[in-house]
């Protein structure tokens, strides 16, 4: 997303089925830190509302390098979350996060 001040990357983490965001997180470079972090906070949102046992979630991303890192999916399989990668040039798998990024870049629109 373009701001005043340069480029920054955020990363969502969208429960599909209630299209609520989960986690988050902004960074102005996208690294593997950035989605643990997202996925880390959705972990935490999920644990506040008494889900403690995340088998049979499904992590859905493309095939980039920070998804596709050691520390990403060990962290998805100590949570018992599935990994699933989406098979290049799809577009229909992306249409729920590009709803969602055009909402936020509506807000931010609004208040510069």
């Amino acid at each position: 997303m373009s701001t005043w001040s340069g480029w920054v990357y955020v990363a969502f983490v969208i429960d599909a089925y209630a299209r609520r965001i989960l986690g988050w997180r902004s960074s102005t470079s996208m690294t593997t830190s950035l989605v643990l972090d997202a996925v880390e906070h959705a972990i935490w949102t999920r644990n506040r509302y008494g889900t403690t046992d995340l088998s049979g979630l499904i992590h859905h991303h493309d095939a980039g390098s920070q998804y596709t890192s050691l520390a990403f999916t060990e962290r998805l399989a100590a949570a018992g979350i599935d990994a699933s990668i989406g098979s290049i040039g799809d577009s229909y798998d992306k249409r729920p996060r590009r709803d969602d990024q055009r909402s936020l870049q509506d807000r931010t629109d609004q208040t510069a």
